[in-house]
């Protein structure tokens, strides 16, 4: 258990590093007007710091920084949840306010907002195809051999799919399909859609359609794709190179691939548990961001998890000020995304 004293200090050295990315002596720490001690004193509990492992000493003339475990400490205990200043609030607003037609572009629209606010990367997954369900389904013959499958999501995800259409199927028939699927079929969840298909409408196309082994098979290729999957959009990546802990071209390197890793990716960062999630250097799973810090926040509607937003960036990371935007962003998400999650 710390003392205040030792509180207040490891306070001062952690915004002192995050600010100026230089050891931090117990000079500097005496001048700080919130800190009113002596520079013997300061050494003194910076070396009880130290042998507790809150603090490191990179050389031996050197001043301290923090310890991963300080940094844990820091943002478990000492890390004040402040409002932000009027201007950024305002800022935010402003750049949700601009006209977006899906819920995709609100994702992808928050992510640019959190990396031009914090300055770090910024990796935001959309909801999860799990959670999307069928909102309306269309058929649009190109010629006689082939049309167009237009799927919209729950979620105002567009998909269009290019089919072949056996032939001896007229366009009424494909219109009979195409208004049968829409009753039987909206708001079934994509995952669902297939075993929906033969359970609900399948016996009934007997009664409106002839061809229907060829018409289900049509059907299925439209409505039915891949393994579910996941959006994942990023924002500033370039970002890292401003932070002077990724001068190194190899580590910076390990990173980006990480960052190209679309699986893992999603793995990494949609891991983490409900609500704000700090993970600090090798807390994070994978290797490559074993000197990083994510910040993670979930976004929800109507109490469902819906995706995860997320801060990369260096273990001298501006703590408050990540936390105190995420929690800003999902407040607006939530604002704004119910209007496509119907």
């Amino acid at each position: 258990m710390l003392t205040d004293r030792q509180r207040m200090i490891l306070t001062a050295i952690v915004d002192d590093y995050i600010r100026s990315a230089e050891p931090v002596g117990s000079r500097s720490i005496s001048k700080r007007s919130d800190v009113g001690f002596s520079p013997a004193t300061i050494r003194n509990e910076m070396s009880d710091l130290e042998e507790l492992g809150f603090l490191e000493q990179p050389h031996t003339s050197a001043g301290r920084i923090p310890s991963n475990k300080g940094y844990r400490y820091y943002v478990d205990h000492l890390v004040r949840s402040d409002e932000l200043p009027h201007e950024e609030i305002e800022r935010l607003k402003t750049m949700f306010a601009e006209k977006i037609t899906a819920m995709e572009e609100v994702v992808q629209h928050t992510a640019s907002i959190l990396s031009q606010m914090t300055n770090y990367t910024s990796i935001a997954l959309g909801p999860e195809m799990f959670n999307a369900s069928l909102r309306h389904f269309q058929l649009l013959p190109l010629n006689e051999e082939t049309a167009v499958a237009i799927i919209v999501t729950n979620t105002g995800h567009v998909e269009n799919k290019t089919i072949p259409i056996p032939a001896g199927i007229s366009s009424a028939e494909l219109e009979r399909v195409v208004n049968l699927l829409n009753t039987k079929l909206v708001g079934v969840p994509l995952y669902k859609l297939r075993s929906k298909l033969y359970s609900a409408i399948g016996q009934e196309m007997n009664d409106y359609v002839s061809h229907v082994e060829e018409l289900m098979n049509i059907v299925e290729k439209a409505l039915v794709g891949d393994d579910v999957q996941r959006e994942v959009y990023l924002s500033g990546a370039t970002n890292m190179l401003s932070q002077p802990e990724f001068q190194d071209v190899d580590k910076i390197k390990t990173i980006w691939q990480l960052l190209e890793e679309t699986p893992t990716l999603i793995k990494v960062v949609g891991s983490a548990p409900t609500g704000i999630q700090v993970r600090i250097g090798q807390e994070n799973s994978h290797e490559a961001i074993s000197n990083c810090s994510l910040i993670t926040a979930t976004y929800t509607i109507d109490g469902q998890t819906l995706g995860t937003i997320g801060v990369l960036g260096p273990t001298r990371m501006e703590y408050a000020k990540v936390i105190n935007t995420m929690n800003l962003l999902s407040g607006q998400l939530a604002l704004h995304l119910p209007r496509w999650y119907k």
